[in-house]
């Protein structure tokens, strides 16, 4: 202060009160400056401030040096000084209360103030020093105070590493990214703690060391930490360097140095899985984290990072580096769990990240939006990019996609203004997708009606969303035998009724009006990512159909973790043969190419395999999705060169045979995978993918007989029956799926909704196991179990032991139970005409070694002409159980199925 008086009044010849206004700029901001230094460091302590504010001092303090000639100049000067002395003072105050003991805080608190008035009585000495005895001018004295400043900053920079890293990472996660922590409570604010983290990209432990104001120690890929550039910050950082490929004595070094890191009460961090992820998913958690903490109470704290995947550190696209990032700063959650018992296993661990996984997913409303604005805004972005097409001949770009869900959305707003739920009795196809739009565009609910399910089931499904309007087309009804019912729009007077005005009114809107009007305008008020999307009813393969409630961040977020997991992108090109009644046609077949801004080309009948090898072969499809049934009839009826350009392609709703995925790769050349989940679940919830391999690194995303890994953003559990505990790796049992896919519940039935989810847990009823991999092997549904004198039998190993004696590639059989006054029940199998006889079966199936009762009795078996499916390619498990009560009640009568593939053809 006595500088800034000797500064107004011998430089810039101030009066008192001129002087009282200098020093009032310099309160100012120093109380300015400790604000910003308070919001800059959120709900942490920032050291990283500090070296900041000491620049700044120095670099003011050399300003006003030479700013003692202009007034307004030397004002600011002076308010620039104070700031900077603001975010220089306050972190290192926090720092000290934060971290000094709860019974030293009060004699630390004390030593401070000691020592500040202490430096305060140095700073008077120093300054009559300068001034007195060297008669040094107000505007040099600053200039030495500055020199000195940094002097010290760098000093300090050496000695003292902290304040050096906390800078650059500080400035790396202010620059580039922001970031959300949650969960900063559960690290503990002082002794010793091991963090385990997934690991996306190359930046993760420097987005972890800046989610926390204590020093963290981490464990660092080798030649990561040999590389030019890294290697200061990493030593700075203290990192420890460990490789796969070490010595045993340098691998035993690098686990005996985080021990030791440990024990003097550091946090070490470790990246279990071994490398960084090239696939997105989570990869095997490696057993090194135990050496590190055997034998001691140190705790395990889980870490998840959460959008790293596809900031241009990560592999995402199979790039490092060399992409344009999204956005800038990049969006990053960083999620820290509840600490684990010490002696947690790798897969504890690995799942406890997993569902920390799930929770971040729920974090990411600022970049989640419902899903007509999305597409809304990438029709805008992509006007011209193809879009979609179907076998008609029918071809649109977004833009032309845009107009059209435009005029349905008018039209919808016209004839069904007090609905709320609209229905769709179409095959996919691109009219049906541009009502699907325009329907979400008007605020309106589409519901996609199963147009193979039997009368009774759709009458259901109308009385239960309450469903007073079906767009719907004659050619369709004709087909299916349907009467034309009130209630009924037909596709063709719809198109016939839209005139050349309407089309070009809705063509300049989406095309010239601004944005911002043109969402005012279509994005219906009221929308939220929690309002309700969609309602599937399910394909009611066990039972009467279910209307499965679905919002917008129930699909949106199956859709990202789908994104993820698959690498699907703008170059991509996928077929649509799954009915959108099916949640997999809705989410991945309708609303993944639109919300991801990627084409596709439609086809009304999966099994015309034909027509369909066309369109892949015309529009160069790169995405296969479809079922086990369907990818058969593609292997025996379309070319190899069809499917040229595919690059990925995944069956589901079914268990895929290896002889099929055998058979799909010798003629296609792909190797076929399989994937796995509910429409209760948005639906994805696994798949299995192509994984990445290199000379040094190998990251599997698949194996056999496996359904893939869970998607990000869900977890997957697998429990007793019974008793509902989680059991160790390779235990079969019962899975449960956790994460924002899980669906907002059953329409009308809360009951049911609480049956099936169980503290958000979904209860799939499906039986499987997972390994240490992460990788979910199914091992039959709970409700195809049959308990035979007191042993549960799989109805599906006996299938595949049936398939196996009677030599076939496809379905050909199918097994069920009835009761049984004996045993409790009985299995029967339905079979469809075969090559041999039913005795010369049953001789090859004994000679499997199954276990006696797993063995059907021989007059349990029954022929039927065809498997009854759904509409999805499903077995009908409903219409196989009747058909078994039919049979068995009248043995000499064979059983045709339902009308299944005459309803496809529609």
């Amino acid at each position: 202060l006595q500088n800034v008086i000797g500064y107004g009044h011998d430089l810039l010849r101030l009066s008192n009160v001129g002087i009282s206004g200098l020093m009032a700029a310099v309160s100012i901001g120093i109380g300015l400056g400790a604000f910003v230094a308070g919001k800059l460091s959120g709900d942490q302590v920032e050291l990283g401030l500090v070296p900041i504010g000491s620049v700044g001092l120095g670099v003011f303090g050399v300003f006003l040096y030479f700013a003692h000639h202009s007034l307004a100049a030397a004002v600011a000067g002076h308010f620039m000084l104070g700031f900077s002395g603001g975010i220089f003072i306050i972190p290192l105050q926090a720092y000290l209360q934060a971290h000094a003991g709860e019974h030293t805080k009060g004699r630390v608190i004390a030593a401070s103030n000691v020592l500040t008035f202490t430096a305060v009585i140095l700073g008077a000495g120093v300054f009559e020093a300068l001034s007195g005895l060297l008669r040094l001018a107000p505007n040099q004295v600053l200039l030495v105070m500055a020199v000195i400043s940094f002097g010290a900053t760098a000093y300090i920079m050496t000695v003292l590493p902290d304040f050096a890293v906390r800078l650059a990472l500080w400035l790396l996660t202010h620059t580039f990214y922001r970031i959300r922590v949650e969960g900063r409570e559960n690290l503990p604010q002082r002794g010793p703690a091991l963090l385990v983290c997934n690991h996306i990209s190359f930046v993760d432990p420097f987005l972890i060391g800046a989610s926390t104001d204590r020093f963290v120690r981490f464990l660092m890929y080798r030649k990561f930490y040999e590389t030019r550039g890294v290697h200061w910050l990493a030593k700075l950082m203290g990192a420890i360097p460990i490789a796969e490929d070490d010595r045993p004595r340098d691998l035993l070094a690098s686990l005996h140095g985080a021990r030791e890191k440990l024990r003097q009460g550091d946090l070490v961090c470790i990246f279990a899985e071994g490398s960084i992820s090239r696939t997105g998913n989570l990869l095997r958690f490696r057993p090194g984290f135990e050496h590190i903490t055997r034998g001691t109470d140190v705790p395990i704290v889980p870490i998840h990072l959460d959008r790293v995947w596809g900031s241009i550190f990560s592999f995402e696209r199979g790039k490092f580096f060399f992409k344009w990032p999204r956005r800038i700063p990049y969006p990053v959650t960083v999620t820290i769990g509840k600490p684990l018992r010490p002696g947690a296993t790798p897969f504890e661990v690995r799942q406890a990240v997993m569902q920390l996984g799930a929770e971040a997913f729920a974090h990411r409303d600022d970049a989640q939006r419902p899903l007509p604005e999305i597409f809304l805004n990438q029709a805008r972005r992509n006007w011209r990019r193809f879009a979609m097409a179907d076998s008609s001949g029918r071809k649109l770009n977004f833009g032309r996609a845009l107009v059209g869900a435009i005029l349905f959305r008018s039209l919808i707003l016209r004839r069904c203004h007090d609905e709320a739920n609209i229905g769709i009795l179409l095959p996919p196809s691109v009219p049906t997708v541009l009502l699907n739009i325009g329907i979400s565009l008007a605020g309106k609910v589409p519901v996609n009606l199963n147009y193979t399910a039997s009368r009774e089931a759709l009458a259901v499904a109308l009385e239960r969303a309450g469903i007073k309007t079906i767009f719907t087309s004659d050619k369709l009804l004709d087909r299916l035998g349907i009467e034309k019912q009130a209630g009924m729009v037909m596709l063709e007077d719809v198109a016939k009724g839209i005139a050349a005005h309407q089309k070009f009114v809705a063509l300049i809107a989406a095309r010239l009006l601004p944005m911002f009007i043109l969402q005012h305008w279509l994005l219906p008020k009221g929308v939220k990512l929690d309002s309700l999307a969609t309602i599937i009813f399910s394909s009611g393969s066990t039972g009467i159909p279910k209307g499965v409630m679905l919002s917008h961040r129930n699909i949106l977020s199956n859709i990202e973790g789908t994104q993820q997991a698959t690498g699907v992108g703008r170059k991509d090109c996928l077929l649509g043969v799954l009915p959108f009644f099916h949640s997999f046609g809705f989410t991945v077949g309708l609303w993944l190419p639109l919300v991801s801004g990627f084409g596709v080309a439609f086809h009304s009948n999966p099994l015309e395999a034909r027509k369909i090898g066309e369109l892949c072969r015309k529009y160069r499809v790169t995405i296969l999705i479809t079922t086990p049934t369907f990818a058969w009839t593609y292997v025996n009826k379309c070319d190899a060169a069809d499917f040229a350009s595919l690059r990925l392609a995944i069956v589901g709703a079914e268990k895929m045979k290896g002889d099929l995925a055998n058979a799909f790769k010798s003629k296609f050349g792909l190797q076929l995978h399989e994937g796995y989940g509910a429409t209760e679940l948005s639906p994805v919830v696994a798949v299995g993918t192509p994984g990445y391999f290199d000379s040094n690194n190998t990251q599997p995303g698949a194996k056999p007989g496996s359904v893939g890994r869970p998607i990000p953003g869900l977890v997957v559990r697998v429990v007793n029956p019974e008793t509902f505990e989680e059991l160790r790796p390779n235990e079969d049992g019962m899975l449960l799926v956790k994460g924002p896919s899980v669906m907002m519940g059953y329409l009308g039935d809360p009951e049911k909704t609480r049956q099936v989810i169980r503290d958000g847990w979904y209860v799939t009823g499906d039986i499987g196991r997972l390994d240490e991999d992460g990788f979910i092997t199914l091992t039959d549904r709970l409700s195809r179990f049959s308990k035979i004198g007191g042993e549960m039998v799989p109805h599906l190993q006996v299938e595949e032991a049936l398939h196996r004696a009677l030599g076939a590639n496809e379905p050909r059989l199918v097994v069920t139970s009835l009761p049984d006054d004996k045993k409790g029940e009985k299995l029967i199998v339905l079979y469809t005409p075969i090559e041999i006889t039913v005795e010369e079966l049953h001789r090859r199936l004994r000679a499997e070694n199954l276990p006696p009762l797993w063995v059907p009795r021989r007059e349990n078996f029954f022929q039927i002409d065809a498997l009854p499916l759904l509409g999805s390619g499903k077995l009908d498990l409903k219409r196989v159980r009747e058909m078994a009560v039919k049979l068995s009640a009248n043995p000499g009568q064979c059983d045709p199925t339902d009308r299944t593939a005459e309803s496809l053809n529609a």
